[in-house]
């Protein structure tokens, strides 16, 4: 292992600067070349790189967004666009890759590796859905839900002075990590996730017997699921079952931003050097992450065909904290 890249890929998350830094660090002490890969897959097929150093990742840590860009490549997901990548790679004489990003990203390296006999690939879990199988918690995961609940509090202030119902919605694709987590610490009435089946009566009868004990606000957090502004539809719905007055808050992509927490900070710092250590060992194909407050790797390919359950504790603690 004499040469590295390092790519971000997906959806940007707080943390993903701390994991590029730490990477750098780690790779430079142990006397390896290093390039950025600029614009994740799109730069590594036109193989678009800058030189990085320590200078290069100096007063990072504590960005958000990443100094190396990323985007989702359609040509990526074809042979003929990994087969170029392949030839980038070459050209640029990579012994190693640390990728850091989602699902897409891994099942596009898994790819990569079954077409071609390229660099050793090691991953980063890098997601605010915190969906990644193989870790329990994702880089950007705990801003973008400090994030969340910051919006709640503030969204709550409003709603008990006007005495109305608020539906504020998360992002979360096909996982409800986000608006879980953000909708136990934000003390939400209700929430909407993609595990779970939307119920429009169970959601209005759960609000109307809040009011009947006194309560004259209420918010239900909503995973924005494959429909993403599915709130306004389910708010419509609930406020004529229950004739009161209700409001839309879509958080969008002001979760992906902002300065990382310290604990992204750490666990990108922890992470960006598990993954050169592992190139260093001679792993590849493989994702290191953190389970139980251990570092582990596990296969690309299990990181994206296995679907990571939201904590059982969690679901069934909700109910309870939020009569």
């Amino acid at each position: 292992m004499r040469r590295i890249g390092i790519l971000t890929s997906g959806g940007d998350a707080p943390g993903m600067n701390a994991c590029i830094r730490a990477a750098v660090r780690t790779a430079l002490t142990h006397d390896l070349a290093v390039v950025g890969i600029r614009r994740g897959y799109t730069g590594l097929i036109a193989g678009d790189t800058v030189p990085l150093d320590r200078k290069a990742i100096r007063n990072t840590i504590h960005l958000g967004g990443t100094i190396l860009e990323t985007s989702r490549s359609p040509d990526f997901y074809t042979r003929e666009g990994r087969l170029r990548a392949a030839a980038a790679i070459e050209r640029m004489g990579l012994d190693g890759i640390v990728l850091i990003g989602g699902e897409g990203t891994f099942h596009g390296a898994s790819l990569l590796a079954a077409d071609t006999d390229t660099a050793a690939l090691v991953g980063v879990p890098g997601s605010i859905d915190n969906d990644v199988y193989g870790t329990d918690y994702c880089i950007g995961f705990d801003t973008a839900a400090n994030c969340a609940v910051e919006a709640i509090d503030r969204i709550r202030d409003t709603a008990r002075s006007h005495e109305r119902l608020f539906f504020i919605e998360v992002m979360g694709r096909t996982a409800g990590f986000l608006a879980l987590e953000s909708g136990i610490a934000g003390g939400a009435e209700e929430l909407v996730i993609p595990e779970e089946e939307i119920s429009i009566a169970r959601i209005s009868e759960r609000i109307r017997e809040g009011f009947t004990i006194g309560k004259k606000s209420a918010i239900v957090v909503v995973a924005e699921g494959k429909t993403p502004g599915i709130s306004f539809e389910i708010a419509r719905e609930v406020s004529e079952r229950l004739n009161f007055e209700s409001r839309v808050v879509v958080l969008g992509h002001l979760q992906r931003g902002g300065p990382p927490t310290l604990r992204d900070r750490v666990l990108g710092s922890l992470l960006g050097f598990a993954a050169v250590e592992a190139l260093i060992e001679g792993r590849s194909e493989c994702m290191v992450g953190e389970v139980g407050g251990d570092l582990t790797c596990t296969p690309l390919e299990e990181t994206w065909q296995k679907k990571k359950p939201l904590d059982e504790d969690l679901r069934r603690t909700f109910p309870f904290l939020s009569e």
